[in-house]
């Protein structure tokens, strides 16, 4: 008798690129005890079909036509924290990293990854690893418990919230805040809402008039 094999390590993929699909698909699935369980190019569908397929792993791609993976893992680990998901992107900066990990991303990897070490991480993120750098979630937490926000005015906000607000004081829009923060426009609009009605204010020129007369360093 032949041992019993291990099922495989299951896993989705996001990616508005079809070939980049389908690299790393077949990348995967060579390796014989990885399943490419499904894929789509899109957020809102992905976001819809990944609880259903309840991979081990998805890989998200940062940016996305309409929205984030980012956006995405938040979304399908509320629904099942028992799906990982990894934040693949071309993006490298502290903003995007600091929004996977508050959306509970088991790693964020850049696109330059190498073919073995993408197999690697699926394959420890799959066991329930983390593959952020210790030093890394040490600064995101750093952030949380000594947010330079101390006015009592402000206390109602998340974090989201606040540089949100922020970020409305500098003058960017509802589109440009999602870019900058890898968020769905959509989101931004109900971070937005929420954050209005929380301070009382009924546009977006009152809150930039309030981001400026609440400045921090």
């Amino acid at each position: 008798m032949t041992p019993e094999q291990p099922d495989p390590i299951r896993v989705y993929l996001l990616d508005d690129h079809e070939i980049v699909r389908r690299g790393i698909r077949e990348l995967l699935e060579s390796e014989g005890d990885i399943q490419v369980v499904g894929e789509s190019g899109l957020a809102q569908e992905a976001a819809k079909r990944i609880p259903a397929l309840k991979p081990h792993v998805a890989i998200l791609d940062g940016r996305l036509p309409d929205g984030s993976g980012i956006d995405v893992c938040r979304e399908i680990r509320s629904v099942d924290p028992s799906i990982a998901g990894l934040i693949l992107t071309s993006y490298d900066d502290d903003d995007a990293l600091f929004a996977a990990i508050m959306a509970g991303a088991a790693g964020y990897i850049l696109k330059q990854i190498g073919g073995s070490d993408l197999v690697d991480t699926v394959r420890r993120v799959a066991a329930g690893q983390s593959t952020l750098d210790p030093s890394v979630t040490a600064r995101v937490l750093d952030r949380l418990r000594n947010g330079p926000r101390v006015d009592p005015e402000l206390h109602a906000l998340s974090t989201q919230e606040q540089r949100i607000l922020d970020l409305i004081g500098e003058g960017l829009t509802n589109r440009e805040i999602a870019e900058r923060m890898y968020l769905a426009e959509k989101t931004v609009k109900n971070y937005v809402s929420s954050m209005l009605a929380k301070l009382g204010l009924s546009s977006r020129t009152q809150a930039a008039i309030f981001a400026a007369k609440h400045p921090h360093s």
